[in-house]
């Protein structure tokens, strides 16, 4: 706050003021004259006193600024004042993180007076913390949705916010992460006027652990257990309070046989708590009905008079809980059982039997008659909902007695949350294995496309066009290099495929393939393309973005005419539209996308109107061979492809279904985000003829050391290698490569390496060799990717070479790599 003076030092004085000194002056100038007749000395009086008036204005102008700037300096008494917080903690840092102020709150959480970045919290919340300042400091805000002290014992959320008049300051807000249980508060109403409500009514209610000590009563059931009202009966065990005779009659120890008989109801509380402490640690809650409230038209005479006054309490508690008759009917349930069993809209049906699948109907039905007419007893059961076919669910039952016509009390948790993020993280590890499953898989099966495309391209060597087998040979080369393809693709979607990323704008991608793709789409679909401005470069591979763009492009076309077809309009156009937008990281987080860090983003939109996905194909269309298309026209490794080259690019991927706009029917939309590259902009990566030039030129042979465990694979190389000038000597595993180099019987100028084997591996065996040759070259031929094998191996002098590869292709490879180490 800053305070302002009425007449602050500087400020001109007021025009009396000012004519009265002018007056007071002139008057003193001429009683010097007057008295000494001397002209001069009066004037020079006169300047004098002008002089000195000067000056001292001067002075009080100089006074000015500092005062103001004393004047301007915060107050942080009268700040800590304001940013007192009962449940939040504040505290003011400067650019120097020195700690200005902070509330009681602050200080009583920490102990101690503490910038935020000193505090006793745990090693991975430090590093966020600082992440986060240099974020609100560049940003203006920041935010972290978790930071928990070095004990545990303590989570918090922060949010920074840079603040002052120069913005030179950050205010840090910690909020304690409470975790609320379905039991929260719920002795305050039982101990409270709540409990007296009951306890007028008829029932009595206790809240006890789980070792059976009361934890709080209702003064009613003190008034019974103990003879006065006041008598607290918290700590005591609750058995004591109760006696049962031979009909298993319940009546209150101090009352014996001559009090009424009691009902009791025990309803558990978090029995379906994900974690077993909290189950265990849960309280339950006991509630004694006695049985003469029906005297004098209670509920004995009129059973469904018992409902109104339990709806009361089953409506005030968290848990979800409902009641039913004698006959499986629902009677009564609160709104956390219709929320859990997604019912909110359409409401109870009539049995609990219509809320689960048709293979749950029976046993449910049958237990719910069997705890409504068997003995008091308790139990759960696991069933599976009509909404939800995939998630079972525990449902808690317990038999009821004396309360007119209910008679088994239902109780469920609301777990919509959890579930969802049980499916996230069963898809993501689902993804994940079928990711590692499909990468092995092409790994394996290019050793095999290797050796068939090599002896493919020996047997052309010997035969020209024209001869009877020259084209049986080039069909299966040609069928080879299809297969290789899928391969190809198989390791996208396992993130394992070589990329070649650069820095490049999206739209210009776009552009390359809106030619093709405009006449991909024919004449009845409409293809239209929008673009943002001020969009952020991407790091990617521009051929792998292009193979994107086109296999969603192709999905909608195919989805649009599949729509066409169904509604019987063959004449019917439809609407591609591809878009780029800007997305920042504020966007993001208002998205509350949790696997999504919150940056900035490129997005590519690919928009269709042919009729949209069906909601139980949304989580299994990027699963490899997963296709809706009819047989023979599609592998369904289209939008796994997609999937794998997002991920590999550090992007992400959505498929949502859109309604219709402008007389358009529905439609699917895909959604990728490319994370902006903020680094500087490197060289393009564009070399491959530079390489093909330095391998013609090599032609000085050499000796080569060929590693490979797969006879097919090694056979071929070696007849290649052979053939193109080159003295090759053989292995069949890392062990024995590395006993021939050991022996130094021949002097060797590359291997040329498998990298997974049996036993010693292609990059053990490298390393050990490194050791005799520090200098040797190694090429290793892996069905791997490139990038994938840099960051696991890291080894000086290495080169790689993708499987499957061509004759003329590893000709090339040696003679390059060959070439540039005798440059070196």
């Amino acid at each position: 706050m800053i305070a302002h003076d009425d007449n602050p030092i500087g400020r001109l004085p007021p025009i009396p003021l000012i004519f009265g000194v002018v007056v007071a002056c002139v008057v003193s100038v001429g009683l010097v004259w007057l008295v000494g007749r001397e002209t001069v000395a009066a004037m020079a009086y006169g300047g004098a006193l002008i002089a000195i008036l000067l000056m001292l204005l001067l002075f009080a102008r100089l006074r000015a600024p500092q005062a103001e700037q004393d004047v301007l300096q915060p107050d942080w008494a009268v700040t800590a004042a304001a940013i007192e917080n009962r449940r939040r903690g504040i505290a003011v840092t400067d650019r120097a993180n020195r700690l200005n102020c902070a509330n009681t709150t602050y200080e009583g959480w920490f102990d101690r007076a503490q910038s935020p970045l000193e505090l006793p919290l745990e090693d991975a919340a430090r590093g966020r913390m600082m992440e986060a300042a240099r974020q609100a400091w560049r940003d203006g805000a920041a935010s972290i949705d978790h930071v928990a002290t070095e004990d545990g014992a303590r989570r918090f959320s922060l949010t920074i916010d840079r603040a002052g008049r120069g913005e030179d300051y950050l205010v840090w807000r910690f909020a304690e992460i409470v975790q609320e249980r379905s039991y929260d508060g719920l002795a305050e109403r039982v101990a409270g006027p709540f409990g007296d409500v009951m306890s007028r009514a008829g029932i009595e209610l206790a809240l006890v652990a789980p070792d059976g000590i009361v934890q709080a009563a209702s003064a009613g059931l003190g008034d019974r257990a103990m003879g006065s009202a006041d008598n607290t009966l918290e700590g005591m065990e609750f058995v004591q309070l109760l006696r049962s005779d031979d009909r298993d009659r319940i009546f209150f120890a101090r009352e014996g046989q001559q009090g009424s008989p009691q009902t009791l109801v025990h309803v558990p509380l978090d029995v379906n708590s994900t974690k077993a402490s909290d189950a265990d640690q849960a309280p339950s809650l006991m509630m004694l009905v006695d049985s003469t409230v029906g005297i004098g038209g209670g509920w004995e005479s009129s059973g469904k008079a018992a409902i109104p006054q339990l709806e009361s309490l089953l409506s005030a508690l968290p848990l979800g809980l409902a009641l039913t008759d004698r006959d499986g009917r629902f009677l009564f349930a609160n709104k956390a059982f219709l929320r859990a069993v997604e019912r909110e809209q359409s409401g109870l049906p009539q049995f609990p039997s219509d809320l689960v699948v048709r293979e749950d109907k029976a046993a449910i039905a049958d237990t719910v008659r069997r705890f409504a007419k068997g003995a008091t007893a308790s139990g759960d059961m696991a069933v599976r909902l009509a909404g939800d076919k995939e998630e079972p669910v525990s449902i808690g039952l317990a038999g009821v007695r004396g309360l007119g016509d209910a008679a088994v009390l239902l109780s469920i948790s609301d777990s919509t949350e959890e579930k969802r993020l049980r499916r996230q993280v069963a898809q993501a590890t689902k993804m994940q294995a079928v990711g590692q499953l499909a990468g092995g898989v092409a790994h394996d099966f290019n050793n095999v496309l290797t050796a068939i495309i090599g002896y493919c391209d020996l047997m052309l060597l010997r035969h020209t066009p024209g001869d009877s087998d020259y084209d049986d040979i080039q069909q299966i080369r040609a069928n080879s290099n299809r297969a290789a393809s899928l391969t190809r693709q198989l390791l996208a979607f396992s993130r394992q495929q070589t990329l070649r990323p650069v820095v490049l704008q999206l739209p210009d991608v776009v552009s390359e393939v809106s030619q093709l793709l405009k006449r991909l789409m024919g004449d009845k679909i409409e293809f239209s393309v929008r673009h943002d401005r001020e969009l952020g470069p991407v790091r990617a591979d521009p051929q792998q973005l292009e193979q994107v763009i086109i296999n969603l492009a192709v999905n909608a076309r195919d989805a649009i005419q599949a729509y066409a077809t169904k509604r019987g309009q063959q004449d019917w156009k439809g609407r591609l539209t591809l878009a780029t937008r800007r997305v920042s990281a504020r966007d993001v987080r208002k998205m509350g996308i949790d696997i999504m860090p919150a940056d900035d983003y490129t997005v590519l939109i690919v928009q269709d109107t042919g009729g949209g996905i069906p909601e139980e194909h949304l989580s299994k269309i990027f699963e490899p061979f997963f296709t809706t298309k009819e047989q023979g026209k599609g592998t369904g490794l289209g939008l796994s492809t997609v999937y794998g080259i997002v991920k590999q690019s550090n992007g992400f991927i959505f498929a949502d279904n859109v309604r219709g706009t402008d007389g358009m029917p529905a439609g699917a939309r895909f959604t990728v985000y490319l994370p902006v590259h903020k680094g500087e902009l490197p060289v393009a990566m564009r070399q491959e003829e530079a390489e093909d030039q330095k391998a013609s030129d090599w032609s000085a042979g050499g000796k080569l050391l060929l590693v490979e465990d797969e006879d097919m694979v090694r056979a071929v190389a070696e007849r290649a290698l052979v053939r193109a000038g080159y003295t090759v000597t053989t292995a069949s595993d890392g062990e024995e490569g590395l006993a021939a180099i050991a022996n130094g019987t021949e002097e060797f100028d590359l291997i040329v390496s498998d990298v997974v084997m049996p036993a010693m591996d292609g990059p053990a065996m490298a390393r050990a060799i490194r050791r005799v040759k520090p200098k040797l070259p190694i090429l290793f031929m892996s069905g791997y990717a490139e990038e994938q094998l840099r960051n696991e191996i890291d080894i000086e002098l290495m080169h790689f070479i993708p499987k499957p590869f061509s004759v003329q292709q590893i000709n090339a490879k040696v003679a390059e790599v060959l070439a540039e180490q005798r440059k070196g």
